[in-house]
């Protein structure tokens, strides 16, 4: 019977494929997620619209493809895009919940989310949008460690979200933005009467966030292509590794979505029915036997 279970498993070389499928995947919910807890930690809003700016930012970054056929531009597009969105979004509307319920700010942002999606969807109609790969990224890269070819393209994503998860973390831990925003969290207040404008931080920060959904919705756009409604699975994708990692903890945005990436793939491979089952499995025993996360804290952080 053993003998039987081990000759039913697939070939290791598959496993290790997807285990470097699970990186990428799990880099690029790292960096959505990141956005959504850089929010939450900081304002303490719950932002349902974080799915439909990594939507804006795809479909930012296709019109920017077709119009100049350069993946960069479209890459700094879907990022200026959903950075001025979010800045538009944080002053016209979510500073005036700040201090409100959950309830209100869920479905403030809920609504934002539906008006943002459907004026997507007026424009571009409900068909997906075909965004290829750059030249610099076709084809696949033999990798000393893989036994299978792995796709270029892929592999470009997993460095780019490193990339930029580290400038985020360079922004909020070390420099003055990050300081003034962590002390603010913990005391706004006092921060107020030392003379800085704690609430002009939190604004650059929301805007931040959002461009961070918006980088991750242009990136995926070569591997998934863009939707009106992309952006739902990934909301929820989010939300879940949040909770895995920790509310408002950077760090755990990273491990929480590496952890999420290689669950889904890994299951995948095994058990495909029960791909995304496993990851809301995961989510349930972490809120279980560590209701804070693998790097939450008591309260935000």
């Amino acid at each position: 019977m053993l003998t039987d279970l081990i000759s039913s498993l697939p070939p290791w070389g598959l496993v290790e494929a997807q285990m470097f499928n699970g990186l990428q995947q799990g880099m690029l919910l790292a960096l959505i997620s990141a956005g959504l807890t850089i929010i939450y930690g900081t304002l303490g809003v719950l932002n349902l619209t974080h799915g439909a700016l990594y939507t804006l930012g795809a479909y930012a970054g296709y019109v920017a493809y077709q119009a100049t056929g350069s993946f960069l531009t479209a890459i700094a597009a879907g990022a200026l895009c959903t950075l001025l969105v979010g800045l538009v979004l944080e002053r016209g509307i979510i500073r005036y919940y700040y201090n409100r319920p959950d309830e209100d700010q869920i479905i403030v942002t809920f609504g934002l989310g539906i008006i943002i999606v459907e004026a997507i969807r007026s424009y571009f109609g409900g068909m997906s949008r075909n965004m290829p790969a750059p030249d610099w990224g076709q084809g696949a890269s033999q990798l000393g460690f893989l036994q299978y070819p792995f796709p270029l393209y892929k592999i470009e994503t997993i460095a780019i979200s490193a990339i930029v998860l580290l400038i985020f973390y360079l922004v909020l831990y070390r420099t003055r933005l990050g300081l003034v925003v962590r002390a603010g969290i913990e005391d706004s207040g006092m921060v107020s009467l030392l003379g800085v404008n704690v609430f002009r931080a939190f604004f650059v920060v929301f805007a931040i966030g959002a461009m961070a959904a918006g980088l991750a919705g242009v990136i995926n756009a070569p591997i998934t292509a863009p939707t009106p409604d992309g952006g739902e699975k990934f909301l929820v994708y989010s939300f879940v590794v949040v909770v895995l990692g920790g509310v408002g903890s950077f760090p755990g945005a990273v491990v929480g979505g590496l952890l999420a990436g290689q669950i889904m793939t890994l299951t995948s491979l095994f058990y495909p029915s029960l791909s995304e089952v496993m990851l809301y499995v995961a989510m349930a025993l972490i809120l279980i036997f560590r209701p804070r996360g693998l790097f939450g804290q008591a309260g935000r952080t």
